[in-house]
């Protein structure tokens, strides 16, 4: 898997952005991916160096639409950790 598929997206939320302030990012990423390479991947797409990787597989919701029961998509989020004193530029402006 190359560096680039492995995260696909920054999650901004309310939550996540309040994190930062603890050098917490947080990122949809690859479903396959695992710690080692998530870390390596911020390591080398951002220019920091990673601590700590946490990961949660978020389930995907059910949804109605008038008489069709589905469901939304599962995915991967990661909290990466960075070591103290690194940012992440692209969060800044957020």
């Amino acid at each position: 898997m190359k560096k680039g598929e492995i995260i696909i997206h920054p999650i901004t939320t309310e939550k996540s952005t309040s994190q930062q302030e603890v050098n917490k990012y947080c990122f949809k990423v690859n479903p396959r991916a695992n710690k080692k390479e998530i870390i390596k991947a911020v390591n080398e797409v951002f220019g920091v160096e990673a601590v700590s990787c946490n990961v949660i597989n978020v389930m995907g919701k059910r949804k109605r639409e008038r008489y069709k029961i589905g469901y939304t998509s599962s995915w991967k989020k990661a909290i990466v950790t960075l070591k103290e004193g690194d940012k992440i530029e692209l969060f800044e402006g957020v």
